[in-house]
């Protein structure tokens, strides 16, 4: 499968706990002010890669805790994420996925794209950067109003279960 990605770095210690392979895809509807990469809003910009030679990428490094959906928008591109991320939990991996969409929009669209990644997210970073909420010294978040949602525990318990920092 084909995504359009702006870039990946393959050992991140600042997109998620531990080290993580970080795919940041192309393409974001959010433009949200401040945004940290502006350069991954044009959906026409960035280059295609084949989810092959990601999950290559990925599974050939044995230090990687995971793998980072960022961009971008990844929902925009759902269902080769969905599928990548699969494939890293078939390792015993885990996926966090960031995104500029609350998880209740999330939950309320009925695209079976987005549905199968939300069902292969382990941790959502969810809700937009808000410029007057900005604060560096959140873990893995921009802005106060974005949530670290441990999506295993919410499905788990039939409820949001926010993890703290």
């Amino acid at each position: 499968m084909k995504l359009r990605v702006a870039g990946v770095v393959g050992e991140s210690i600042v997109d998620g706990p531990g080290i993580r392979y970080a795919v940041f895809v192309q393409g974001c509807p959010h433009h949200c002010p401040g945004c940290h990469n502006p350069q991954t809003h044009p959906f026409e910009g960035g280059r295609e890669m084949d989810t092959e030679e990601i999950f290559a990428a990925f599974q050939g490094d044995p230090i990687l805790k995971g793998i980072t959906f960022s961009g971008g928008e990844p929902f925009c591109q759902p269902g080769p994420l969905a599928e990548l991320a699969r494939r890293v939990h078939g390792m015993g991996k885990d996926v966090l996925t960031f995104t500029g969409y609350t998880y209740e929009q999330l939950a309320a669209m009925e695209d079976p794209g987005v549905q199968a990644l939300l069902a292969e997210t382990d941790t959502l970073i969810d809700g937009p950067f808000l410029q007057e909420e900005k604060n560096l010294e959140l873990r893995f978040r921009g802005s106060e109003n974005q949530r670290v949602i441990d999506l295993g525990e919410t499905r788990r318990i039939g409820r949001l279960a926010l993890l703290e920092d």
